[in-house]
């Protein structure tokens, strides 16, 4: 199991975002997860990531816990230094990109492997080199991202992401920020990925996408994973009122 998150509980200020949520991630697997703005997805993704810290539950890689809930109900979480080789377990595409304006294509894939991971820089530029060929845009490994499309920015996000060496990546909405025809590239990559078994978990409004691509799917509303299960039961025959209105919204 390369993922678990069991009973996660998030606040901000008074308001609960994350109510009592689990589930897991096998290595292999990709998961989607779907539901209306607003309803816990992202935030559930950057509790996944550490970006954000929960205030109750339980969440391991690898069969290893890097937080858990003590005696007193509050989140604990293991040192700052063991924090770190969890982190390097995950990698995060965000819908806006998120590059380093100021740094090329190439050094926005070999900044983090040589600074954070240590990795020599000859290392570093021969895996970004190989994966900006995978997406097709090695041509582009001088270009600065203001001279990038949106489609070829967010295919950088995603090399940046794989030049960590992650055993799970997760994806947030990674073509809302996109035009229909940009969508298509990106989504290409996502499917090719998943054709090489990498693990993933993508927060997507793409039902066409979720349904084909996915082995599981997570319906959310207010907090909570309403319904989850093989995707074709999700999409085909919801068994839940709430995942059934959501989805009548995407038939029309």
């Amino acid at each position: 199991m390369i993922l678990e998150m069991n009973n996660i509980r998030k606040h901000f200020d008074d308001m609960e975002v994350l109510k009592d949520i689990s589930f897991s991630v096998d290595s292999g697997e990709v998961v989607s997860i779907i539901g209306p703005s607003g309803s816990g997805k992202s935030t559930l993704l950057r509790c996944a990531t550490f970006l954000e810290t929960i205030d109750g539950g339980e969440i391991k890689y690898m069969g290893k816990t890097a937080a858990h809930t003590n005696d007193s109900g509050n989140a604990v979480y293991v040192s700052q230094q063991e924090l770190h080789v969890f982190r390097n377990y995950c990698g995060l595409v965000f819908q806006h990109f998120n590059l380093c304006p100021h740094y090329s294509v190439l050094k926005n894939l070999i900044d983090a492997p040589v600074h954070v991971q240590h990795r020599s820089k000859d290392e570093a530029i021969d895996t970004a080199m190989e994966l900006l060929q995978k997406m097709g845009i090695a041509d582009r490994a001088d270009a600065y991202p203001y001279q990038l499309s949106g489609g070829q920015q967010q295919r950088v996000a995603i090399a940046r992401a794989l030049a960590m060496k992650p055993d799970i990546l997760f994806f947030d909405e990674p073509t809302s920020a996109l035009d229909p025809e940009l969508t298509g590239e990106v989504l290409k990559v996502i499917r090719q990925l998943a054709e090489e078994k990498m693990t993933m978990v993508v927060v997507t409004h793409e039902m066409p996408f979720a349904k084909a691509v996915s082995n599981r799917v997570l319906f959310m509303d207010g907090g909570v994973v309403v319904e989850q299960g093989d995707p074709h039961d999700v999409f085909d025959n919801p068994q839940e009122e709430r995942t059934k209105q959501f989805l009548r919204v995407f038939e029309r």
